[in-house]
């Protein structure tokens, strides 16, 4: 995951990424709701602010944890400067992404890939890593965004993911957006 990308949103409008108008048009808990029990083991790639991530971590309850991952330091921030003094420093894990791979060992049993792919230059040794990462049986959420990525882009991608051991078990409706669930 290259920082030199173009592609990659800037911590410059990350405030456009956590909004109430946002909050009402991608609801996290209408989204992710219905595949995030207690107790799981959830990362989030390129989690930006924090926007889904912290709510997935009231989503995974106390037993659980969310794993907020992104290549710039400066939107990890955000999220430590929104945790701090809660109750949510305890479940949520703050890391910062390597140049060219996530740079996890843990396997985890959902993994949120939100408005990124299209970001990622190496979509393929990505999408391996990403199905290393998975306990047997776990779930890839991908959504992506209707103007940046065609619906045959979109297609490639979960071509490349069922080539790396993905199968496609749901296509969720997101209003104008392209999405799939994935297990391994």
């Amino acid at each position: 995951m290259s920082e030199k990308s173009k592609h990659v949103c800037p911590v410059e409008i990350a405030g456009g990424l956590d909004n109430r108008m946002r909050r009402w048009a991608q609801n996290p808990r209408k989204i992710l709701g219905p595949y995030i029990k207690k107790g799981m083991v959830v990362l989030d790639v390129g989690c930006g602010p924090g926007f889904f991530s912290i709510e997935m971590a009231k989503m995974v309850g106390e037993t659980g944890r969310v794993i907020a991952a992104d290549l710039q330091e400066g939107m990890l921030q955000k999220i430590r400067d929104k945790i701090r003094g809660t109750e949510f420093e305890d479940r949520l894990t703050i890391h910062k992404c390597d140049k060219d791979k996530i740079g996890l060992s843990e396997q985890v049993d959902l993994i949120l890939l939100f408005y990124m792919v299209h970001e990622v230059p190496d979509v393929e040794s990505f999408l391996s890593e990403i199905e290393s990462l998975l306990k047997p049986g776990g779930l890839v959420f991908i959504v992506e965004p209707p103007f940046h990525v065609s619906k045959k882009a979109f297609e490639n991608t979960l071509k490349i993911a069922g080539d790396n051991g993905l199968t496609i078990t749901e296509r969720p409706k997101l209003f104008l957006n392209k999405a799939a669930i994935l297990q391994k």
